[in-house]
């Protein structure tokens, strides 16, 4: 996970409002295995507080995401 100020600089959104979906410049997204293995995630919308439920394969599908080990457990 990138430092707030960070992702700001990189996204142009302010941190709570930086969503996967919908950026003016696409950025990597990764996201761990272990959300493979529930229904539906939950990503931000675009605005602090506004939150969008879709499936990860979906989210996968409309940012190019890249499936990654990122948690460790242990």
């Amino acid at each position: 996970m990138a430092r707030p100020g960070d992702a700001e600089r990189a996204t142009g959104y302010v941190v709570g409002g930086i969503s996967p979906l919908g950026q003016k410049r696409r950025l990597p997204l990764w996201l761990d295995r272990s959300a493979l293995c529930h229904a539906t995630v939950f990503v931000s919308a675009g605005r602090r507080g506004l939150e969008i439920e879709l499936a990860p394969r979906d989210l996968l599908t409309l940012t190019g995401g890249q499936v990654a080990e990122i948690v460790r457990t242990g």
